[in-house]
């Protein structure tokens, strides 16, 4: 099947949950993005900033481009001219920096909360107590120019499906008490980005608002030049 053929399957699907599809694009090359957007695809996923810039550079300026991976403090500074969502806020760090280079920028950028769900210590993430913390903290309290507009989570790996919908059942219950905690009156903070190729529909399921899905939309991944270092 086609990159088309492939959207359409999983556009279809999601639609009826109203769950937003995010393509990830990460070691793609451009022409395969390309070839999404030409069949309607907006919303690209990328976990490396090297990747991200250069692919920025070269498609259209309408693609909303989320990163989706680790991201350093150091790499901040190149993606926040134009970065539509980071999911990846693991630490307060992290957050205070992005609000420094949006300022610069004069921008806000919406920013997801990843939380730590997995039963693995190869995931990056923050703890249910660190997300509640930070949302307390007088340093967030003062940003201006980041808008938390949700979670994020990544299940285990190769795991049973009752222990992956756990998994997601548990951050839906965490998302549902920062909203009424939080963001009571605040109609932004709606997105649970959770589920991937492998296990979406438990994350559909659970409650997820975005599901991010590579290979199985593009095939094998094609370029492996950049660094892991995003």
């Amino acid at each position: 099947m086609s990159i088309a053929d492939n959207l359409l399957k999983y556009k279809n699907e999601l639609e009826q949950d109203a769950v937003q599809l995010i393509a990830v694009s990460k070691y793609q090359e451009a022409s395969a993005v390309l070839e999404a957007y030409n069949a309607g695809q907006r919303v690209f996923g990328e976990n490396i900033v090297q990747e991200l810039v250069e692919k920025q550079a070269e498609l259209p300026k309408d693609i909303e481009w989320h990163l989706i991976g680790h991201l350093q403090t150091n790499k901040v500074k190149y993606i926040a001219p134009f970065i539509s969502l980071i999911q990846s806020v693991d630490s307060l760090k992290l957050l205070i920096e992005i609000n420094k280079q949006a300022t610069k920028n004069k921008r806000v950028i919406d920013c997801l909360l990843q939380i730590y769900i997995a039963d693995e210590d190869t995931k990056f993430g923050l703890g249910y107590d660190e997300a509640i913390d930070l949302l307390r903290s007088e340093e967030f309290a003062a940003m201006k120019n980041v808008r938390i507009t949700g979670l994020m989570g990544i299940a285990s790996n190769n795991a049973q499906e009752k222990q992956t919908l756990d998994e997601f059942t548990e951050l839906k219950v965490l998302f549902d008490g920062i909203k009424v905690s939080f963001f009571r009156k605040d109609d932004r903070f709606k997105e649970l980005s959770m589920g991937m190729s492998g296990d979406y529909k438990l994350a559909v399921e659970a409650g997820s608002t975005m599901v991010r899905v590579g290979s199985n939309i593009f095939g094998k991944r094609k370029i492996k030049h950049w660094k892991e270092e995003a």
